[in-house]
């Protein structure tokens, strides 16, 4: 049970932890918003589809989508498009001198973003049921389920941590100026995944 339960929350961290989109808006709802309480529908929506994604690789899903090489490459595909419009779309949305901090989302624009960006990340879906789904092989039984609820709690756990970062981090940055380069440096660096996708699929074709 403990090593069901270690390897699950490692697991999960490892794959969560890098900066990506998904990160990046959670953290920006957090910064932009007066009361901590008004970014949870992006939270919680972020969190409930990474464990959708989690709960479709333990069911196998994973086992699917790599016995299909034009599977794969159509996600490499669709992942380097929408990376690239991503990192467009975040390198923009960075506040310059004087403009102050972006206008802060509805809860239903909140929530529709947190899905696109969670459930149409080819990335991030690799990532969860490439390596989650081979990994909870390892286990059966009640070792599965306390592999798979470490996986699930981990996701929650930080997008509510990286939320209240960004509340912290927003009553500090007045100007913007921080959350101007954070969002400058992301969308770098997503374009920089947008670039692995590419070369995965040079690769697969």
């Amino acid at each position: 049970m403990a090593t069901a339960l270690v390897h699950g929350i490692v697991l999960a961290l490892g794959l969560i932890l890098p900066l990506g989109v998904q990160n990046v808006f959670i953290f920006n709802q957090g910064a932009t918003h007066r009361r901590f309480s008004r970014a949870l529908p992006a939270v919680v929506t972020a969190g409930i589809c990474d464990m959708l994604l989690i709960l479709l690789a333990v069911m196998g899903v994973s086992l699917i989508v790599f016995s299909f090489a034009w599977l794969k490459n159509l996600i490499f595909l669709v992942g380097f498009f929408f990376m690239v419009y991503m990192g467009w779309s975040i390198f923009k949305s960075a506040p310059g001198n004087g403009e102050g901090k972006r206008e802060a989302l509805s809860a239903k624009q909140q929530v529709l973003f947190a899905a696109s960006v969670s459930l149409l990340n080819p990335h991030a879906i690799l990532d969860l049921i490439g390596v989650i789904g081979p990994s909870s092989l390892a286990y059966e039984g009640d070792r599965l389920v306390v592999f798979t609820a470490a996986c699930i709690s981990v996701s929650f756990l930080w997008f509510f941590g990286l939320a209240l970062t960004g509340r912290m981090i927003g009553r500090l940055d007045t100007g913007g100026q921080i959350l101007r380069r954070f969002n400058q440096i992301s969308g770098l660096i997503i374009w920089g995944i947008a670039v692995y996708l590419g070369l995965q699929l040079v690769e697969g074709l």
